[in-house]
């Protein structure tokens, strides 16, 4: 791309890692956790998952120095272990990544608009929220800027106002109930258990290194603004669930076990006893908004990885867009996807096995750096700390695979399978031949 057209700086690589990273899972999580755990061990589990967080950021922030390209996985396997996988880690992003989850928060940003306005119809405006930002994100590259800044600037007021009124208005003494499942000594398989959860709410602080080639300088913002989003991100969610832990009970915190129907979160609890319905009423309006830019972020991203396959030939030409501009057919394409997600799949189901192959991709593109570095690749690149941090989460990520397959083995043959027809696809699929 042209100098010209890269338009991003690190404040919208960090707007854009922060936007995808903050849904709705912070608001939940504790009321799960808080059954099997005490506050000291809640808050450690939740303190481990950000630090898992931070050696992917630092493993990946080599692995974009290395490959400043835009396409995420897709790029980053493809050109450090094998363009097979990095076919098959862009099938999984146009049809699971990125299409799935902004399916799931358009119809949860519709519900919660029913909360506001009875008898609103969730998918509807769920299916009006996913056309509005794709022909947002499609019109142009300053527009699709604005609108996701514009969007990322409204979710830090507000969250920043919810953490804001539950320090200052809220309770804030070392809170002193027991978790009603509690057992003798250290509950580390809850603890453990825990871990894989959390890990989905980090979920997204990569998010920067699919639009690389957008960045004006991509070797120093990209991973920049994957370390500073996600350090920014896992204070915020510290501080987010001390103001639960020290504000309400489990017994009140199990709302949240009835969060498909009643979509009350841990944070309209708070709200509620702080500042009254109104307060709850703002909180509804808050996760619309935290919803809205988390699928903005995903609208703006995932179609990059689309049209870098399309570069290389695996993907209909048309996909890869105009020079200067964004990749119009590819947006409309994720979206297209979403949209059939929300008419014709069980939201509730959509994505529920969708985080393992994510986590496994993940996990591959930061032990990648072994491989560069037994390649003989420019060592200034791979520094030992990222080496380690590679280490570190590939074996964090080891553990929740198998924590997520165990006793469910017919899901690890449903994605056998699934993988297997990838590879078939890519052995006969047409390519562009010569370097990258």
């Amino acid at each position: 791309m042209s100098p010209t057209h890269r338009i991003l700086g690190l404040a919208s690589g960090v707007g854009i890692v922060a936007a995808n990273m903050i849904g709705a899972g912070v608001f939940l999580s504790a009321g799960f956790m808080a059954q099997d755990m005490g506050p000291g061990t809640l808050l450690l589990a939740w303190l481990v998952g950000a630090l898992l967080a931070l050696a992917g950021c630092r493993a990946y922030a080599s692995v974009a120095r290395l490959v400043p390209r835009s396409g995420g996985e897709y790029r980053y396997l493809s050109e450090l272990l094998h363009p097979a996988l990095g076919y098959l880690a862009g099938w999984a992003s146009l049809l699971v990544g990125f299409s799935a989850p902004v399916a799931v928060d358009a119809v949860a940003s519709g519900a919660f608009a029913a909360t506001l306005a009875p008898g609103v119809d969730a998918r509807g405006v769920g299916a009006g929220l996913i056309v509005t930002l794709t022909a947002l994100h499609a019109a142009g590259l300053q527009l699709s800027k604005w609108t996701q800044d514009g969007l990322v600037a409204v979710k830090a007021i507000l969250v920043l106002g919810f953490v804001a009124v539950g320090l200052a208005l809220g309770h804030n003494q070392w809170p002193t109930w027991s978790p009603p499942h509690a057992g003798p000594g250290f509950p580390l398989p809850a603890f453990m258990g825990s871990l894989f959860f959390i890990a989905f709410a980090f979920s997204g602080w990569n998010a920067a290194a699919y639009a690389a080639e957008e960045f004006k300088d991509p070797e120093r913002d990209v991973p920049r603004a994957m370390l500073i989003g996600c350090s920014l991100v896992a204070v915020l969610y510290l501080v987010v669930n001390w103001v639960f832990v020290a504000n309400l009970t489990p017994a009140r915190a199990s709302v949240v076990f009835d969060y498909e129907t009643s979509r009350v979160t841990l944070g309209h609890l708070v709200m509620r006893d702080i500042v009254g319905e109104a307060g709850a009423k703002v909180m509804s309006g808050f996760v619309i908004v935290a919803l809205v830019s988390s699928m903005s972020a995903m609208t703006f991203a995932g179609p990059r990885v689309y049209a870098a396959m399309a570069g290389d030939g695996f993907l209909p030409r048309a996909l890869v867009g105009r020079a200067g501009q964004p990749p119009v057919w590819a947006i409309a394409l994720q979206g297209a996807i979403a949209l059939v997600i929300v008419y014709v799949h069980e939201i509730s189901q959509a994505i529920q096995n969708v985080g393992a192959i994510l986590t496994l991709f993940a996990a591959l593109t930061a032990l990648s750096l072994f491989r560069a570095r037994a390649l003989g690749r420019d060592a200034r690149l791979l520094p030992p700390v990222s080496l380690a941090a590679a280490a570190v989460y590939g074996a964090a990520a080891a553990w929740m695979l198998y924590f997520g397959f165990r006793g469910r083995t017919h899901l690890l043959l449903w994605l056998t399978l699934i993988a297997l027809a990838a590879l078939a696809a890519y052995a006969v699929a047409p390519r562009r031949s010569g370097p990258r």
